[in-house]
């Protein structure tokens, strides 16, 4: 696609990727043992750098690289525009990628179904959308608030729902909300869920909106709906894992339950990558690598997507996944939970 003028912001973008080892496009696909395997991110996020709080906007500055935190607003307008994301995707060499709409005004900010859509109309056969909806009113809004995101999940693209219980600053077990999971189930979207701590200012560090235990209720009372838990349950305070067996165990019990482990193995939160393999190692000896949908929480900053993906492929062979197991993280587990044709390397 043609690129805006390059200006200040593209200037420091190029000089960034020149020094991250990030220019170039390179071939589609992850080499597993003389075969690519196609690789498909589930977790990436569009936004709109304005519609995010000062304080977050400071947090994620400071974990810009050098010399883009020079001008982290207009690094991240780039990054976080459709096109900044489809460029990380070709980057990877994704086949394809999911963008998160988000609702918590308080912490992460605002990125709305309309942007979601709107960023999916410029690839629609690699880019799909989950949607979300806003809680901060829920006594008041409830019908509203679903009646709009059933509107958004009719749209082009939106084959899930996206919810952030810490994010957002709602109980996992609050059955109020589980008129969400009973959409979920009727349009057969799977709900995507952040379980654990998060590092954003703001958030919530409650366990009833971080301890995936909690969702345990919903999960029993909506056997037609897809759970996806993001992170694992990951402790980003700590860094350390917190909810890992609680995940596990709930992947076992229930067969509606998916498993996602993105953001824990990055190098901020697992220098060594030593979590990351960890997590890929037990999920497979407990035999729910069929439930495990990978995905990274990019882009966050030039080269994170591409990075994170080498780290989970680095973390599955010192893990001893198969080609198949391997391919099934990458891509299968998920077009077949969600509907959706991976597009081929």
């Amino acid at each position: 696609m043609k690129r805006k003028g390059i200006g200040k912001a593209g200037l420091l973008l190029s000089v960034g990727l020149s020094l991250l080892g990030c220019s170039g496009t390179p071939a589609r696909g992850v080499d597993w043992e003389g075969r690519r395997l196609a690789a498909f991110d589930i977790h990436l996020h569009p936004g709109d750098w304005d519609e995010i709080p000062a304080a977050t906007q400071s947090f994620l500055a400071s974990r810009f690289p050098f010399p883009l935190n020079l001008d982290a607003k207009s690094a991240a307008k780039d990054v976080l525009s459709a096109d900044g994301i489809l460029a990380e995707v070709d980057k990877a060499g994704l086949s394809g990628a999911l963008l998160f709409a988000v609702y918590a005004p308080r912490t992460v900010g605002i990125a709305t179904n309309e942007l979601v859509a709107d960023s999916l109309s410029r690839d629609p056969q690699r880019l799909f959308g989950l949607a979300s909806l806003r809680v901060d009113s829920w006594s008041r809004d409830r019908d509203a608030e679903l009646q709009r995101l059933r509107t958004a999940l009719s749209w082009p693209g939106m084959v899930g729902i996206k919810l952030a219980h810490a994010h957002q600053h709602f109980r996992m077990d609050d059955s109020s909300y589980f008129g969400i999971y009973q959409l979920s189930a009727e349009l057969q979207k799977p709900v995507y869920l952040h379980t654990g701590t998060s590092p954003f200012p703001g958030t919530s560090q409650a366990p009833a909106e971080t301890d995936p235990a909690y969702l345990e209720p919903a999960i029993k009372a909506h056997p037609g709906a897809k759970f996806l838990l993001g992170h694992l349950g990951y402790d980003f305070v700590s860094k350390q894992h917190a909810g890992l067996q609680t995940c596990i165990e709930l992947a076992k019990k229930y067969p509606n339950v998916f498993l996602e482990p993105s953001a824990l193995g990055s190098k901020g939160s697992d220098p060594t990558g030593e979590n990351l393999r960890i997590a890929m190692q037990r999920m497979r000896e407990a035999g729910v690598v069929d439930r495990i949908i990978y995905g990274s929480d990019g882009p966050q900053s030039p080269g994170f997507v591409k990075d994170y993906l080498g780290r989970t492929v680095e973390a599955m062979r010192a893990a001893g996944y198969t080609a198949a197991e391997a391919e099934a993280v990458l891509s299968g587990n998920f077009a077949r939970n969600f509907g959706v044709s991976v597009v081929a390397p």
